[in-house]
């Protein structure tokens, strides 16, 4: 068993690894509106993709399908389990329900998370708590946790319980999920300035 898990650990650590490589994870969105159709160019690192879709299209189509990126996943097609979490100017939001057409800022996926090679804490975290089961729920509890930390960086356990309850885990991992979110949690605030600590202490 402990082989298994360390197997998964190495595994997971190299998905983390080639996500941040491969794609910043960063989208700017500019658009023009010709009929039915709208014209959206994405942006990161100086390459740009311009699709022509229908702007009805929904968010998680575009990043997934014409984007190639990975990280969120469809999950019920309804927005109630979270796995197809993206960050919207820093916000937890479904991207299965949420129209193309209707994202005006940047949009953050699982992949943007590491930067300059490193993981993200929360990434670091979930490998050092072996939390993933099968996994497909993982983007939307990391960038979920993200969006809870950036906003209540001294969030206590009731208050991660409660910021994570609408992220749904079908291999009920809960509890590592909460003590990921903790490790990440202490790992953030050691790292920040003196100055940052002190103003969410």
């Amino acid at each position: 068993m402990q082989a298994l898990m360390q197997e998964w650990s190495l595994t997971l650590d190299k998905i983390f690894d080639h996500a941040a490589r491969w794609h910043g994870g960063r989208e700017v969105v500019t658009r023009s509106v010709e009929g039915p159709i709208t014209r959206t160019t994405y942006g990161d690192a100086g390459q740009k993709v311009t699709l022509d879709i229908d702007p009805t299209t929904p968010l998680l189509y575009i990043l997934r399908n014409d984007l190639g990126l990975q990280g969120p996943h469809f999950g019920c097609g309804l927005g109630q389990c979270g796995a197809c979490t993206v960050l919207i100017n820093g916000v937890a939001t479904r991207s299965c329900v949420t129209p193309v057409s209707t994202v005006k800022s940047e949009v953050t996926t699982l992949e943007g998370l590491a930067k300059n090679g490193k993981l993200h804490p929360l990434q670091q975290a979930w490998i050092d708590e072996q939390v993933p089961q099968c996994g497909f729920c993982q983007n939307g509890q990391i960038l979920t946790a993200k969006a809870l930390l950036d906003k209540n960086p001294k969030a206590t356990d009731s208050q991660i319980r409660e910021g994570m309850a609408r992220t749904l885990c079908r291999c009920m991992t809960y509890y590592r999920i909460q003590a990921a979110v903790k490790l990440a949690q202490k790992r953030i605030i050691a790292d920040a300035p003196v100055a940052a600590q002190e103003v969410v202490a």
